[in-house]
């Protein structure tokens, strides 16, 4: 065998690339699938056992029904899509203006903003929750999705993503579009952001990723067990029932569903996403 420039790779070489691969395997896939072991085992089988049975003897679905009768398990789930769909919405149309506008347009201060956002990005959420909870209420958002929203509804990260992603442009496309009458917004919906759909995923995937998982703020803002986000309702399951790994799980495994049929959906665009700004001739 040979690598991508075209030398011969040794056969232990081979071997110690593989070990890493199926090392690196285990310590991320690994625990998902003893979770998901877990939430198909019987009451009846020893989740503790030695050495671990990966495979149940039995498989059942009962743990997830049991799921929903603990908890209103489905409910929590819609507000957290609720979230999660607006925060995708908010950033990727959010930051893609931001990044446009630091990465093309010619304006004094430019290189400062750039700045500021990295910044922002330094900044431990920690720090500035009790100053965006007093916002919050001020506004008279507590207790309320879109005062859960609207704190991350714009990230620095995802701006300075979107700005890369741009300056990869090539300048003499903006300068043909120019001579051509374009304006400042048709240059943007019509050239730019087609180019770059593989970074608008990648925002979008993390958009969703930070906004469903998201523990600490929801769990601030929210007061009202109707409105619950998912992370905060599965809680509970640890609190009251922590001595049924099973039913805590299934709900991790109903957590983690809507990550993975996203990521599956999104994942052409989502590996485009590095070699972006690419112009085809």
């Amino acid at each position: 065998m040979t690598d991508e420039h075209g030398r011969r790779i040794a056969p232990w070489e081979l071997v110690v690339r593989y070990l890493l691969l199926v090392a690196v395997l285990a310590l991320t896939v690994g625990p998902f699938v003893w979770q998901l072991s877990t939430s198909l085992k019987g009451p009846t089988e020893d989740i503790f056992s030695t050495p671990p049975k990966f495979l149940p003897s039995h498989p059942t679905l009962h743990n997830y029904s049991r799921v929903s009768d603990t908890i209103p398990v489905w409910n929590y789930a819609l507000n957290s899509l609720k979230v999660a769909v607006a925060n995708v919405v908010t950033n990727c149309l959010g930051a893609a203006l931001a990044g446009y506008a630091i990465a093309r347009l010619r304006y004094r201060g430019r290189r400062l903003l750039t700045l500021v956002f990295i910044v922002a990005m330094l900044v431990p959420v920690e720090g500035i929750v009790i100053a965006q909870f007093q916002t919050m209420r001020s506004l008279g958002l507590n207790n309320t999705l879109l005062g859960v929203v609207l704190p991350g509804c714009v990230g620095a990260m995802n701006i300075l993503l979107m700005r890369n992603a741009f300056l990869h442009l090539p300048q003499e496309v903006d300068e043909a579009a120019i001579v051509d009458g374009a304006n400042a917004w048709q240059r943007f919906t019509r050239i730019a952001l087609p180019s770059v759909k593989g970074t608008l995923a990648v925002v979008a995937i993390f958009a969703f990723m930070g906004s469903w998982d998201d523990f600490l703020w929801p769990l601030i803002v929210l007061s009202d067990s109707s409105k619950f986000t998912l992370t905060i309702g599965l809680n509970y399951l640890h609190g009251t029932f922590a001595d049924d790994q099973r039913l805590v799980a299934a709900g991790t495994i109903i957590a983690v569903v809507p990550l993975i049929v996203l990521f599956a959906c999104l994942q052409r665009f989502f590996f485009r996403g590095v070699g972006e700004g690419a112009v085809k001739g």
